[in-house]
């Protein structure tokens, strides 16, 4: 998760200076939570964010795997859309915040926008209900609710925990301080339970034939429409500060005014210090001064966006990479993909503790001097670290994959059920079977076949004991093929069957049954009927439940048959040969695609050293931004922390459409590129000279003040000088 649920951590200290509006003279005091300082209105606040996050993270779980099993989009465009909706949701803050700046406030932002937020969700789970039109609109309505979502989510995050804090009276900072432990518990508690709930939803619950994707996105629809309510519930008891203008729009027009009067001034202007004071004119020194603090720390933010590029992944390469690992954690107990999203909640509860209380002190006891930047660049150097991890976790997954055949070539694979006696088979052009294909009790495995042209058609020489026959080979580049012998009396002939070599994303596992029988078969597995006609007929390839299948019916024309396929494991591919023995129905199981071997724990190690890349850095930055920025102006700085995630989750957008790398490749590449920002940032913050904001605005408002007194001062003087007429 993202540092939404961090930022509350050190936001205490922050909003005591970041309120938005002084509170009224004499206000009512608003009733207290059993005699204490708390007062009643922040249970709703905090009820409402649980459901906000649980909505918000429990729909985000699933996307990945929607986009790719319910839309049938490419892993790419579907990374793609989900870190563009990513990053939609941290621009959008920005516009929340001018809003309810300038105009709304914040209660009225975050009614208004939960609305817009509730509707998006109930237009996402409509479009994912099959019965709904057809494929266009499906998407059309999911890309539409995803919009108002984004603008939901982001236009009420800088309210709702200041807001929050707006409903403490002044005097009452510890209360406050612990609000916002308390609110950041409801964020974390959020985002556990929804991320182990709704991939449940997904698929243990079964809807219109398959994964339940609109109960999955109809369950945070819900969560949201209870948040909306509970917040509207305890209207009567908050407080409401109206709008007094938004400081991120005064700061742009002093940036504005400063740039043109710069590029108007003549070259006999007096010089300026700094490019900002050209805005002296018009705006105090005071907010000149706290505006140049501002940019020194929004400079360090340039590379920061890179470190979101890698940590916003888990959601959609992490996800795409567990799809394809062994989930069984024995005893019954099989995690989904999307589920391992929750061990990033679930270890920053651990180590925000353990790094501020150990990790932290040890360091200092070693006499090493850890400063905010040094500890955000070894934040960078641990979710570099992470994908590392991620890259031979990879390298090791992809062993187990059948690479589709590029361009101009095939795959192809010989299954000799010709009395059991070796073969020699030949194609025209081709020696791609140089030695004699054995029983296909001993399989050759996928060999590739060049090809000459997009579709070929290929003689093929088959022969035994000296004896050829003739057949061909009927074939399309980048597809994998089964060529399988069989003999009709003295006669060897062949049959070709396109294979799917591609891994089922949901775990599942394919299989298909090659019938050498004389009678036709009906195999029933689990749920899944086979059909597999008589005289080596094949059934289709098609995909069931990882499990251990024994007892299974195969009834022909005349007799009913149980089987015992064994295990039916995570993303492999079964190829079952049916033969009559003397007295039962023999069977042969060959494995054309090998099962996922790699377990999904060793994704631990990776999500470890992320989550501690990110409690270094998130945390760290926002306490470092928020110490060097003037109590003003650090609303400007969140809204500048909360556009590099957004502009994190582009890099990833233009990487997974515009690189076309493998898998590996691009995390190593993502992991070398946050190396080599790393170490831009940590010259960047070697030149950095730490302030107190606070001792330097002060500074700036005295000599505000002193201009003033001085032009006072002089106005007085004018007005004791005047010239007396000389008429009388």
């Amino acid at each position: 998760m993202t540092d939404d649920r961090l930022k509350i951590r050190k936001d205490d200290t922050a909003n005591d200076n970041t309120m938005e509006a002084k509170q009224p003279n004499k206000r009512k005091a608003s009733p207290k939570i059993c005699g204490t300082n708390y007062p009643l209105s922040i249970s709703f606040i905090v009820v409402n964010e649980f459901c906000e996050r649980f909505s918000y993270y429990g729909m985000k779980a699933v996307l990945t795997l929607y986009f790719i099993h319910y839309l049938h989009w490419s892993s790419n465009l579907s990374t793609a859309i989900y870190h563009a909706f990513s990053g939609l949701c941290y621009f959008t803050p920005v516009i929340g915040a001018i809003i309810a700046d300038s105009w709304l406030g914040k209660f009225k932002t975050i009614i208004y926008l939960s609305i817009v937020y509730v509707i998006g969700h109930v237009v996402k789970s409509v479009g994912a209900i099959p019965d709904v039109g057809d494929s266009t609109v499906h998407i059309a309505l999911s890309m539409f609710g995803l919009i108002l979502i984004a603008f939901g989510t982001g236009g009420i995050k800088p309210c709702v925990a200041a807001f929050g804090g707006d409903q403490f009276e002044e005097e009452h900072t510890e209360e406050r301080r612990k609000f916002f432990s308390i609110f950041y518990m409801s964020i974390n508690a959020g985002s556990v339970l929804s991320t182990v709930i709704t991939p449940i939803l997904r698929g243990d619950v079964q809807c219109f034939g398959g994964d339940c994707y609109a109960l999955a996105f109809g369950v945070p629809a819900a969560l949201m429409i209870v948040a909306l309510v509970v917040f509207i519930a305890g209207s009567g008891l908050y407080k409401k500060s109206p709008p007094e203008g938004n400081v991120l729009l005064n700061v742009c027009k002093c940036i504005g005014f400063a740039i043109r009067n710069r590029w108007r001034s003549s070259k006999k202007s007096p010089k300026r210090n700094h490019w900002l004071d050209w805005a002296e004119e018009k705006y105090s020194k005071g907010l000149i001064q706290e505006i140049k603090m501002v940019l020194r720390v929004l400079v360090l933010y340039i590379p920061l966006p890179m470190f979101w590029a890698l940590f916003d992944q888990q959601g959609s390469r992490w996800t795409l990479q567990a799809t394809r690992m062994n989930m069984d954690f024995g005893g019954g107990f099989i995690i989904k993909p999307d589920q391992m999203q929750m061990l990033n909640a679930l270890l920053i509860l651990v180590f925000v503790p353990i790094f501020d209380m150990g990790v932290y002190p040890l360091v200092g006891l070693c006499r090493i001097n850890l400063t905010p930047l040094r500890k955000m660049a070894t934040g960078m150097i641990l979710a570099a670290l992470a994908f590392c991890a991620a890259t031979v976790v990879e390298v090791n997954v992809i062993k187990t994959v059948v690479e589709p055949p590029p361009p101009k070539e095939c795959l192809l694979q010989v299954f000799n059920l010709v009395n059991g006696e070796a073969v020699s088979v030949e194609i025209k052009g081709h020696n791609i079977f140089p030695d004699k294909i054995e029983s296909y009790k001993d399989p050759v495995g996928y060999t590739r076949l060049p090809l000459e042209d997009v579709h070929k058609v290929l003689p093929v020489t088959v022969s035994q004991n000296g004896v050829p026959h003739q057949c061909e080979l009927n074939i399309t580049e980048n597809l994998a093929y089964s060529l399988i012998l069989y003999s009709e009396g003295t006669v060897i002939k062949c049959k070709q069957e396109k294979d799917n070599i591609i891994k089922s994303e949901k775990g599942e596992a394919f299989l298909r049954f090659i019938n050498t029988h004389s009678e036709n078969m009906n195999i029933t597995v689990g749920s899944v009927n086979f059909f597999a006609p008589s005289s080596y007929g094949i059934s289709a390839s098609l995909s069931v439940e990882r499990g251990i299948y024994t007892q299974v019916t195969c009834k022909s024309d005349t007799k009913t048959y149980y089987i015992d396929l064994g295990l039916l494991d995570f993303g492999a591919t079964y190829t079952f040969i049916l033969g009559m023995g003397t007295e039962t129905l023999e069977l042969h199981k060959m494995e054309d695609v090998q099962a996922n071997n790699v377990h999904i724990a060793w994704q631990i190690p990776q999500y470890v050293l992320i989550t501690a890349g990110e409690v270094m850095f998130s945390i760290t930055g926002l306490e470092f931004s928020y110490s060097q920025a003037p109590a003003s102006m650090k609303s400007v700085l969140q809204a500048g922390w909360l556009l590099t995630v957004a502009f994190g989750n582009v890099i990833v957008l233009i990487v997974a459409e515009g690189a076309g790398l493998e898998q590996w490749t691009e995390f190593l590449l993502f992991a070398a590129l946050l190396v080599a920002v790393s170490i831009i940032f940590s010259i960047m913050a070697y030149f950095y000279t730490y302030v107190d904001p606070d001792q330097l605005a002060k500074l700036a408002k005295d000599e505000d003040n002193m201009v003033k007194l001085k032009e006072k001062e002089k106005e007085n003087m004018d007005m004791i000088d005047v010239p007396k007429s000389t008429k009388m």
